[in-house]
């Protein structure tokens, strides 16, 4: 790894010690300074035979006491030795002590740094920045001290805690029940010398629709929303060097519910603010408890800027960032619509008020922000503007997708701009608020965008209850404090770090498997929005790859319970295993309510045990909610009780609701049905209705099986045969007895088939007259396939990442992002800020070879992640060229509608199609073109006229090399 920091000191007696230097290019957890193995020259924090002293100024902020005090539990917890805090360093009977303080208030770090024994240079002047070293003799008659010196007063804060994460207590140890790594000594290695600075000025977290979860608990276990709660949140934030909360606001107010909520962030140092509709730091709560007369500013200016002149002069004296502008009561557009000139208006009097109160200094450099959420980013686009000082917070649109980000002109702006993101929303199209569903990978993509794009004054998320969030918040979190550290190729080993920290080094690859496992299922739809048609029961095995894949997590998952400490149960359950089974409960009984309804219209007599399917995933659901609830005697009671089954509109239904079923009432006799894979028609009734049940034709590099199922609609047993019509047709069973169904696989000789079409049947005899005919066809192309993705059951289907990339520059660049899409990974466009596209047959291209048995105009489906053109003036485009014709440009937002935003966001992707014609068979090349940045390319689908309607598409076609 590349140093960081130069070689700066010299110990007595010319003994060179050689610094332990950690890249700040890395997003490495804490924990390369502690001395596992310790050596004679290691610093003795808790020793054999000795511990040292926490030596901390009396004088220095109460933040840091407080989190000095908090080390000092954390020490006593892994080590089970209670360390000593002092308040001088003379006469230390150990010799070693822990120096803990803030550059200008610990008397004792200015005298190490005037003496030379500590270079504060790395770290002086600037914004949460610390230094942790290990120091030789710092003065006479201490042999060793270990150093945390904070440029202010967070950085010596998030110093401290660095070293608890660094001895082995996560900083989830209280909101997870993550237990701490004992250890007997603890040793800091010799030399260490670290300094650490974040590049997202403000990093934070919005707690928000915390009713009935979030609330539940903390009336319960809190009373309120009081300092006593908030206090756990503060320690989080810090422990995660995050440094900014929006406060839950439901139904609460934080400055008012306790007076010491405000007091209490401000002296841990966390800056408080408001959401994006609750201006100059008063809660929309507070109106409604205080307010006289509507919140309409052009009728009731004076009692409303009255009510905002108190919120200015309650936080006159603590760290705040005030919200300007002006949205409807609880989060909704203003009633006076698009009054550009009263929103002008109304900033106006704000900053009049900020003025009038910060009379000590200019307003501009009073922190303030003006949240461009949903309507309001139209009166910007339309000319609406606010003082340069003021930071533009720009939104994504609820699901992920960044709305907007700063251009060249903008970037230059004093107050600069951020993002507030989303891990939980309740609105349109559909609200989801239970569990976690965002992928990493998909986080990395768009935080990384407005990283590029300057947008690095405040970084802020949504988490709705905070638990189950743990995981994408962390991440969050370490990307605001050094986004350059994260890239899409250690997105994978973050997880296994992050797995580790929690639960050790022997299971911690397959543990973030499982995490990363169920965030891409639930980031492929969101649970609320799974319905029994979601995943398709008829092609391509769809639901049954995804109910394999989810039950294969499972099952790895309790093979790994089963081997943890009995201490880590708790927390494995919180992070790991609730949220997969309960993800899978969700998918399950949708797929069971799918099959369900086939097979009652089809009038199975499994219509019953498919009805019990559903009962049981349903009640699997409530009884891993309880097991969540019963946790540490009820210690996260309530968490887990939001509604999640049973959305009909965007909101939430008042409770779990059961889905409506099928009931099969057989009778005690025997009755044949026969149902033919990819259709939803049964014989008898298709042969009644007047329609021939048939499957879809066979294709030498395609599907080499399809099934027939002969199933029971009585409940006495009866007997089968089965025939094929031409010997190229291979059945795996030519005669069954049935109880309830059987299936028989179909497949082809291919040495027997002639070349072009072949056509056949397979005569299935039982009960009824006459029996159930199948049409079979087979296709045997007289072109022969020699290399590429190669056209069967009448599509191509590509993962983006299979191309080949050519023409990359430092300019433009496709770049693959692994776990970044519905089936596989995704290419994404990237490139410099401004870039300006040239000639498109010299961009950087993915190259496809193809091989078509067929010819025609057929169809292009590029699926594309829900990105939004975030630049403005731009597109979000691609080219497509088949061989060495001229691209063709494709637009992703040439239709951008609201009902397309929909149906893109609940999908987690958009396709888009464009025409594609093939003039004559055989190998060809498919290219798509960058054009313009954000862009990410997930898959590619080839329609030559047998494409099959499902969720996904089919699996990648076979390709010959």
């Amino acid at each position: 790894m590349k140093p960081c920091l130069l070689l700066h000191f010299v110990l007595l007696h010319c003994l060179l010690l050689c610094c332990v230097l950690f890249s700040l290019s890395t997003y490495a957890l804490p924990g390369n300074y502690l001395a596992l193995t310790p050596g004679k020259a290691d610093f003795a924090l808790v020793g054999k035979n000795s511990q040292a002293t926490i030596v901390v100024a009396e004088q220095d902020h109460k933040g840091l006491l407080r989190a000095v005090n908090s080390l000092q539990q954390d020490i006593a917890k892994v080590s089970g030795k209670q360390l000593n805090i002092s308040h001088s360093a003379k006469n230390e009977p150990t010799g070693q002590v822990l120096i803990i303080g803030t550059l200008g208030n610990n008397p004792l770090l200015d005298q190490l740094a005037a003496a030379g024994k500590l270079d504060t240079s790395t770290i002086a002047g600037k914004w949460e920045a610390y230094l942790i070293q290990v120091v030789e003799q710092p003065m006479p008659g201490i042999a060793q001290a270990l150093v945390i010196a904070g440029s202010d007063k967070r950085g010596a804060i998030y110093g401290v805690f660095d070293l608890a994460e660094t001895l082995g207590v996560s900083p989830w140890h209280w909101w997870a029940d993550v237990p701490v790594i004992k250890r007997d000594q603890l040793y800091i290695k010799a030399g260490t010398t670290i300094s650490d600075a974040p590049k997202v000025k403000y990093r934070g977290i919005f707690l928000n629709d915390e009713h009935p979860a979030l609330t539940n608990w903390v009336h319960e276990k809190f009373g309120d929303y009081n300092s006593q709660f908030y206090i756990h949140v503060f320690e989080l934030l810090q422990r995660l060097k995050a440094n900014f909360l929006w406060p839950a606001m439901w139904n609460n107010a934080f400055a008012d519910d306790d007076p010491q909520n405000a007091i209490l962030a401000d002296e841990m140092g966390i800056v408080m603010s408001n959401s994006h509709h609750e201006p100059m730091m008063r809660a929309d709560k507070e109106w409604n408890r205080y307010g006289e007369g509507p919140w309409e500013y052009s009728t009731n200016r004076d009692n409303i800027y009255k009510f905002w002149q108190h919120g200015a002069q309650r936080h006159k004296n603590l760290e705040s960032i005030f919200t300007l502008g002006m949205r409807g009561q609880e989060d909704e557009p203003m009633s006076e619509g698009d009054n550009i000139e009263l929103l002008q208006q109304i900033v106006a009097d704000q900053r009049t008020i900020l003025r009038e109160t910060f009379t000590d200094r200019p307003v501009e450099t009073v922190p303030q922000v003006w949240a461009l959420y949903k309507e309001v980013q139209g009166f910007y686009e339309r000319g609406m503007r606010v003082p340069d000082d003021v930071t533009l917070l720009w939104a994504d649109d609820n699901f992920g997708n960044i709305r907007r980000l700063p251009t060249a002109s903008e970037r230059n702006r004093a107050g600069g701009a951020g993002v507030y993101y989303h891990f939980d929303y309740v609105g349109h199209p559909r609200s989801y608020r239970w569990i976690n569903t965002v992928p990493l990978a998909k986080i990395w993509e768009q935080m990384n965008l407005a990283w590029q794009f300057q947008a690095d004054r405040i970084w802020i998320v949504n988490v709705g209850d905070l638990k189950p969030m743990e995981f994408p918040i962390d991440f969050f979190l370490r990307m605001a404090w050094n986004p350059d550290a994260f890239n899409a190729n250690n997105l994978q080993q973050f997880a296994t770090d992050w797995a580790t920290q929690q639960f050790g080094t022997a299971h911690a690859a397959t543990i973030a498997e499982l995490i990363q496992g169920y965030t891409r299922h639930n980031g492929r739809r969101k649970p609320e929005a799974v319905e029994p048609g979601t995943y398709s029961i008829f092609h391509y095995s769809e639901a049954q790859r995804i109910s394999d894949e989810l039950a294969q997590l499972v099952a790895t998952s309790d093979q790994v319970q089963q081997q943890l400490a009995p201490a880590m149960q708790d927390a494995y359950i919180q992070l790991v295993a609730h949220p997969l089974k309960a993800s899978q409960a969700v998918f399950e009984l949708n797929r069971a309510v799918a099959i369900n309804q086939l097979h009652g219209a089809q009038g199975r007599v499994s219509t019953n045990y498919w009805a019990q399917q559903v009962r049981f995933w349903f009640n699997r659901d409530a009884e891993l909610t309880a097991q969540y609830h019963s946790l540490g005697n009820g210690r996260w009671n309530h968490m887990m009780s939001q509604p999640h089954i049973g959305f009909t509109y965007w909101r939430n239904p008042p409770a779990n609701l059961m889905p409506v079923v099928s009931v099969a009432e057989p009778m005690a006799v025997a009755d044949m049905g026969v149902a033919a894979e990819g259709s939803p028609l049964s014989w008898p009734i298709s042969e009644y209705q007047g329609q021939q049940l048939a499957m879809e034709p066979f294709y030498p590099h395609g599907q080499q099986q399809r099934m027939i199922e002969v199933f029971n609609k009585g409940t006495v047993p009866f007997e089968f045969s089965a025939k094929a019509s031409a010997d190229w047709v291979t059945l795996s069973h030519s005669s069954g007895k049935i109880g309830v169904e059987q299936q028989i696989a179909v497949s082809v000789d291919w040495s027997k088939a002639q070349t072009g079409l072949n056509n056949a049947e397979v005569h299935i005899q039982g009960t009824g007259w006459g029996g159930a005919k199948i049409q079979l066809a087979a296709v045997k192309p007289a072109t022969t396939a020699t290399q590429g993705f190669v056209e069967a059951d009448g599509y191509i289907a590509i993962e983006a990442a299979s191309g080949k990339t050519v023409a990359n520059n430092k300019q433009a660049w496709w770049q693959e992002i692994p776990g970044h899409g519905r089936t596989h990974s995704s290419m994404s466009a990237m490139t410099v800020p401004d870039y300006q596209a040239g000639p498109v047959k010299q961009a950087p291209y993915l190259e496809y070879p193809l091989f078509f048995h067929s010819t025609g105009s057929f169809t292009l489906h590029s699926i594309v992640a829900p990105t939004l053109d975030l630049v403005p003036g731009r597109g979000l485009r691609f080219a497509v060229a088949l061989n060495n014709n001229p691209p063709q440009l494709v637009d992703t937002l040439a239709d951008n509608s609201q009902q397309v935003w929909e149906k893109s966001v609940l999908d987690g992707v958009r396709i888009i199609s464009s025409p594609l014609q093939v003039t004559k068979p055989g190998a060809h090349t498919l290219r798509i073109y960058l054009v313009d940045p954000a862009l990410v390319l997930q898959k590619l689908l080839i329609d030559t006229g047998g494409l099959q309607p499902s969720y996904l598409g089919p699996q990648e076609s076979k390709r010959l090399r």
